[in-house]
């Protein structure tokens, strides 16, 4: 049985959660609540054993590091994308195509990855995401301009929003 290994970021937006296996990341965002909750649910969606290790994710860390500094635009990290599938990897591939500093709309991503229409289900792949700050959904918003939600934290995405904005990069 295949083991991915866990670790814990802090910050500005809260601790981020890291879980890496053979081929890459598997998910990388920012939670809540107690770690040994967070990394069973990652282990029931990976049907496999998710074991802290503060010794993985280096590159990842240090990247994340650089974002939230204004130092970095993109990230460079191997990503495994196991956990999503269909049209829900087709937009977050779309959301990865959002330059840095800019918005686009869930209706514009739905047009990105080839469902023009699609704005809703475009909207769950961005809540559905195990990416979150390295797949930028932050940068999706409304067709009204507003931010919308984040995981049911939008304070964490008008953080990330502002952080673009303001980057002197």
């Amino acid at each position: 049985m295949t083991e991915f290994l866990a670790r814990v970021t802090p910050s500005p937006v809260g601790d981020i959660v890291i879980v890496a296996g053979d081929e890459g990341i598997v998910t990388l965002h920012p939670f809540e609540g107690p770690l040994a909750f967070e990394l069973e649910r990652v282990s029931l969606l990976l049907r496999a054993p998710v074991v802290p290790d503060d010794g993985i994710g280096d590159d990842a860390v240090g990247q994340l590091d650089e974002y939230f500094e204004g130092e970095r635009t993109g990230f460079e990290l191997d990503l495994d994308w196991r956990l999503v599938s269909g049209f829900t990897l087709d937009a977050l591939h779309a959301i990865e195509r959002i330059p840095y500093g800019e918005t686009a709309s869930y209706g514009e991503v739905a047009v990105l990855a080839g469902r023009p229409g699609a704005a809703r289900a475009a909207g769950t792949a961005c809540r559905l995401t195990p990416f979150s700050v390295v797949v930028p959904v932050h940068r999706v918003i409304r067709a009204d301009g507003s931010i919308g939600e984040y995981g049911g934290r939008p304070e964490v995405k008008r953080h990330l929003l502002e952080l673009e904005r303001g980057a002197g990069v």
